[in-house]
């Protein structure tokens, strides 16, 4: 019955909002700036009893060495809670955690929020059937669409 629902949701949130998704990255647009993307990620991290670690500004960084980059940041967040029982099934999958976002704005002006697929990270570290996955997946998916629904 879980596997029916985590499909039944997943099978909504694609087809409810622009998205795409290649090796493995999950790509949400969202109707907001970067900026505003980014804050309404940090609100629902935190609201999904997650622990923001960093947030890396990278259109910042490259303007510290003198070139530029249209608006580029990746939030890293997290809960041993989760991740650890994700670990347990692959330990080299601790090289995929903490969890992150990655808020662009692409060469149209749209933006977007990018995530790596749980199931993909399971799948590159030969752990397709951890059960954690869909755990990791749905508390992913419910934050970002979060962050970028009106």
């Amino acid at each position: 019955m879980k596997s029916l629902r985590f499909i039944l949701i997943t099978i909504f949130m694609i087809i409810s909002a622009p998205a795409w998704s290649a090796d493995g990255l999950i790509s949400i647009k969202s109707p907001y700036s970067v900026n505003q993307t980014m804050q309404k990620l940090e609100t629902a991290v935190k609201e999904n009893g997650l622990k923001v670690f960093i947030k890396v500004n990278h259109t910042a960084g490259a303007k510290s060495v003198g070139q530029t980059l249209r608006p580029t940041s990746v939030l890293i967040f997290g809960n041993p809670k989760g991740g650890t029982p994700f670990m347990r099934c692959a330990q080299t999958i601790g090289i995929d955690m903490p969890l992150k976002a990655l808020v662009w704005k692409d060469q149209k002006a749209n933006v977007w929020l990018s995530y790596n697929d749980p199931a993909y990270i399971a799948k590159r570290h030969q752990t397709e059937n951890c059960p954690a996955v869909e755990k990791i997946s749905t508390v992913l998916n419910r934050i970002s669409r979060t962050a970028t629904s009106r």
